[in-house]
């Protein structure tokens, strides 16, 4: 079983920072790419940035240029750095990492950025 912990959500003024941490625990099950999704309530989770353990990233336009994603390897674990927040980045954080056993989801973490 594996659990990805998130970390580091919280409520920020527009224009702040944050850096979103999650960790994977558990049985070593060959994770090769992590990142982080949002959501806000009655839209679908979309993608914010992705990165592979060969360090290739994909961001979103949105993300591009305000958010920058970086990961441990040998922790498992990945960061996601966020500056310049727009009150529209406010949602649901939520962490996601690939193996070849299937996806794995974190619970979330809420992101509020007051205007």
């Amino acid at each position: 079983q594996v659990q990805l912990v998130e970390s580091g959500g919280g409520l920020v003024q527009a224009g702040g920072s944050l850096r979103l941490s999650c960790s994977a625990s558990g049985r070593n099950v060959g994770i090769y790419a992590m990142g982080w999704y949002r959501q806000v309530p009655g839209q679908e989770r979309d993608l914010v940035a992705m990165i592979h353990w060969s360090g290739n990233t994909n961001y979103a336009d949105a993300a591009k240029g305000r958010f920058s994603i970086s990961r441990e390897k040998v922790q498992n674990t990945v960061y996601l750095q966020m500056n310049s927040l727009k009150p529209e980045d406010t949602a649901v954080y939520v962490c996601k990492a690939q193996s070849p056993y299937g996806t794995i989801w974190g619970p979330g973490t809420q992101v509020t950025v007051s205007s």
